[in-house]
């Protein structure tokens, strides 16, 4: 059987904690030729403690409700304490009676440069702009907490991705890219645009349905979890009809794709042309896995 319906394991909630996170950090700098700085391993450990630390909002979280998620900073080139680079963000949310953790956001971040210098000051001011860089970080903490509850609770996210729109607001003045529509159409900018506009009201809902009626129920029923996972995805099609080629499926399926080809290609069998068919048409750069769906 896939290795998605494998493994299992029983949760237990012990001691509380007020951080919401358990993220990953690296900090790259192959590509200036100085990477054994220690500014970079500075830089490194003060992004690990301001996101793993920082209480991000007004709810408890025991130790193994902590999401689960890393951030890769490549840094590509730096002028005294201006960094330019990339920033990969991913995140994952654990599968009811099961060992498996579904990714749930994979984000590349190519408009990332900020101003920094050695131990400064991370401080995140919810209504106003500090600098570039704990803009960036936590926008993408924001989007994080607002998929992975949007995943656990119908609609919950809201309140996440509110956050995240409003760093947006108040970081969009500046001159740095990715917070205002003239930067392109793959941008910070456009994916919160496209989480809280009603022309993606279905967005949020497929999440929960994904994740909670799918993969939460694979230890009970195998083939009707597949099939609300399938019609989860099929919800997607009303989207598209309303704007093809939003930046937000593109977001979803570069999380998920793997994801959805292993699930689909192992028993028990399920109807999949209508599967197949939609996710041609909404997701046609990972059409080469798609094809591979022969189950």
């Amino acid at each position: 059987m896939n290795k998605i319906f494998l493994y299992f394991f029983l949760i237990s909630f012990t001691h509380t904690f007020s951080q919401e996170l358990n993220c990953s950090v690296i900090v790259n700098a192959t590509k200036t030729g100085d990477e054994n700085l220690q500014i970079f391993k500075t830089l490194e450990n003060q992004i690990s403690e301001f996101i793993n630390n920082s209480n991000w909002s007004n709810i408890s979280f025991s130790n193994k409700q902590r999401i689960n998620c890393s951030m890769i900073v490549n840094i590509n080139s730096y002028d005294n304490d201006v960094f330019s680079g990339t920033l990969q963000v991913q995140s994952s949310r654990p599968i009811f009676n099961s060992s498996y953790e579904s990714p749930i956001y994979n984000y590349i971040d190519k408009d990332f440069s900020f101003r920094y210098q050695e131990f400064q000051n991370f401080v995140f001011n919810p209504n106003q702009f500090e600098s570039n860089l704990i803009s960036v970080l936590s926008y993408h903490v924001y989007i994080i907490l607002g998929m992975d509850s949007d995943s656990f609770e119908l609609n919950s996210g809201k309140k996440y991705y509110e956050q995240a729109r409003n760093i947006l607001d108040y970081s969009n003045g500046t001159n740095y890219l990715g917070w205002n529509a003239k930067d392109g159409r793959q941008t910070r900018y456009y994916l919160i645009d496209n989480i809280l506009s009603p022309t993606y009201k279905e967005f949020s809902s497929a999440l929960y349905d994904y994740h909670l009626n799918g993969l939460d129920n694979m230890f009970e029923d195998v083939k009707k979890s597949k099939i609300n996972i399938s019609k989860s995805i099929i919800s997607f099609e009303r989207m598209n009809s309303r704007r093809p080629n939003s930046y937000i499926l593109k977001v979803f399926f570069d999380a998920k794709s793997d994801e959805i080809q292993d699930i689909f290609s192992a028993g028990p069998s399920v109807e999949i042309t209508n599967l197949i068919s939609m996710l041609s048409k909404v997701a046609p750069m990972h059409s080469s896995k798609w094809r591979k769906i022969k189950f």
